[in-house]
């Protein structure tokens, strides 16, 4: 028999009651909510908790490591996270300090867990920030954390209480602008001053050497007196975002056609296969920071959706993110120089027109 509107309120009453309870047991008497803006001063330990593992979302967490030290400069900020490369994306912001790594997948290195939470725990933290609007994992990991100030977003899917909540912006839907919209609600800014673009911080060396291996990579292929500008290719995706050479042979075919100037130069993924059939100058790293300082010295990048366009755009190439099934106002590169290139249902000439158009 079905249950009626009131015993359903009353059953979801009691979840509530329940959940609130296990949190309280869990992690004792919950924040209270503060009634001033987060302060600007006397903030100098930072803990950011970003749980995913994905490449694209470990670096789309840069923009907030740039906004917090342009808001507490002297402040020291530890980041704990399920990325296995966060030290390397992290590690050139001089502000960083500890980079907590968490498993990439759930809870089957317990060690590795336990690990990371110790480390997290023997700092008293003035502020610690929970950046994810819609898992728990990281409100979990805030609330096991000691600090005076917590911060994140509030809505049905998180629970345990944080001394300054900001609801989810439906005008803000990039997953690089969130957290910095975070930070600033609770801060009282309600500017809408230009948002930090995800940036590694390439080093002069880096770059450097970045130049001299594309010169290298260019050199040993036939030059053509038209060419101008190189443009970094990268064919790769998961899941439903990969398309095949049936896709991207027209598409590059026309593109070559209409910009003779532009040179392109493979990207090829990380299982070191060509994705294009071996056709143009390639350049393979597992080295994401190597990669980052060759895909810096290239005149543009295009690729669909994936972590490498953001590690482009966190290299300063101009990048042209294609996309073709997930939301790119959500996942678009932004900032100078970068574009959105939106394909859905389009055919793969109609795609290297638009391209065309803004290399």
């Amino acid at each position: 028999m079905a249950r009626t509107p009131h015993e359903a309120f009353d059953l979801d009453h009691l979840r509530r009651r329940v959940a609130r309870g296990l949190m309280r047991l869990l992690f004792g008497k919950p924040a209270e909510p503060s009634g001033e803006p987060l302060p600007r001063r006397n903030i100098y330990r930072i803990l950011v908790c970003h749980i995913s593992h994905t490449l694209g979302n470990a670096l789309l967490l840069t923009p907030l490591i740039q906004e917090l030290e342009a808001t507490y400069p002297g402040a020291q900020i530890d980041i704990v996270t399920r990325s296995q490369v966060g030290r390397e994306l992290y590690g050139h912001y001089d502000r960083v300090s500890e980079v907590f790594q968490m498993p990439a997948h759930g809870f089957g290195h317990p060690r590795q867990w336990l690990r990371a939470l110790r480390g997290m725990r023997k700092a008293h933290y003035d502020l610690a920030i929970d950046v994810d609007p819609q898992s728990q994992t990281g409100r979990l990991l805030l609330l096991k954390a000691r600090a005076t100030w917590t911060l994140g977003f509030s809505g049905p899917k998180k629970s345990g209480s944080v001394t300054h909540a900001v609801e989810v912006p439906e005008h803000v839907q990039n997953k690089g602008q969130r957290p910095v919209y975070l930070l600033r609600q609770a801060l009282g800014d309600h500017s809408e001053a230009d948002y930090p673009v995800p940036d590694i911080r390439l080093d002069e060396a880096e770059l450097a050497r970045g130049r001299r291996v594309l010169d290298r990579v260019l050199t040993a292929a036939p030059a053509d007196a038209r060419h101008r500008k190189t443009i970094g290719v990268f064919a790769n995706a998961t899941g439903p975002k990969l398309l095949g050479t049936d896709w991207w042979s027209p598409l590059l075919a026309t593109l070559e056609q209409l910009r003779p100037d532009c040179r392109l130069v493979e990207i090829v993924p990380m299982n070191g296969r060509s994705m294009l059939d071996s056709r143009y100058p390639s350049y393979f790293s597992t080295d994401l920071r190597q990669l980052g300082a060759v895909l810096a010295n290239l005149d543009g990048y295009l690729s669909l959706d994936c972590g490498i366009m953001h590690l482009a755009c966190a290299s300063c190439v101009p990048t042209l993110g294609i996309f073709t099934t997930t939301r790119a106002d959500e996942w678009g590169p932004y900032g100078p120089g970068n574009h959105v290139i939106h394909a859905y249902g389009l055919a793969p000439e109609a795609v290297a027109h638009e391209l065309a158009a803004r290399l």
